[in-house]
């Protein structure tokens, strides 16, 4: 991870155009390719950001120039950097994984056991289904065969989102599995959560967790 404090201004230029003006502000490269800027008032939520895969160029001349960073679409994130306050890089390895807590553990158990839930003709490949990043929660075959990425999370964020769509981006590189479409699952999944998954061609479904645990009537199984 490259950790950058810099004055800068932000301009990205896509499907819509979005300014941020010259401020302080801290920059964040992953090892990844994720480029992400952030203020000092916003909690872990980013101004902007690029996901991976995209391209990054440096063009810093004593600490001033910019930084493009060019994502597979041609969307651009242009960082003009005026002054750089600190600039460090420091390996992280490779992290354990967040540790679900109780019921958003339970959660995926009962989903593996009844993917069902998801589609007449569903069928479980692997749950916890290893990947360089981490392991994505159910892996499954749709009715049609064809490979689905499950995340499951007892709330869901727009931070699950961007997680389900690292995990697809990499399945999508392997030809045994490709192509993989991504369902979000979860209790409840906030509208800017869906908003985004949506715009990733991800499913948005939401699971009743007591039916799941035979608690209401088993046959009705989403909401």
């Amino acid at each position: 991870m490259r950790l950058v404090i810099a004055r800068c201004s932000v301009d990205y230029v896509g499907r819509l155009t979005a300014h941020l003006p010259m401020a302080p502000r801290l920059l964040l490269v992953k090892a990844d390719g994720s480029v992400s800027v952030h203020a000092d008032d916003r909690a872990y939520k980013p101004l902007n950001w690029m996901t991976p895969p995209c391209s990054f160029t440096d063009e810093l001349v004593d600490g001033a120039g910019t930084w493009t960073v060019t994502n597979k679409a041609g969307e651009q994130l242009i960082i003009t950097i005026e002054s750089v306050e600190h600039d460090s890089s420091h390996e992280l390895g490779v992290d354990p994984g967040l540790q679900k807590d109780g019921v958003e553990a339970e959660l995926q158990r009962l989903l593996a056991l009844h993917v069902e839930t998801f589609g007449a003709g569903w069928s479980l490949v692997r749950r916890e289904y290893p990947t360089a990043i981490g392991p994505v929660d159910l892996l499954c075959r749709d009715a049609a065969g064809a490979t689905v990425a499950v995340e499951v999370k007892r709330r869901g964020e727009i931070d699950g989102v961007e997680q389900l769509t690292r995990y697809l981006e990499l399945l999508n590189r392997d030809p045994l599995l490709a192509p993989v479409r991504g369902v979000f699952a979860a209790q409840e999944i906030k509208p800017q959560a869906k908003v985004l998954a949506q715009d990733r061609g991800i499913d948005c479904v939401t699971v009743d967790y007591a039916v799941l645990k035979g608690t209401d009537d088993p046959s009705q199984r989403l909401f």
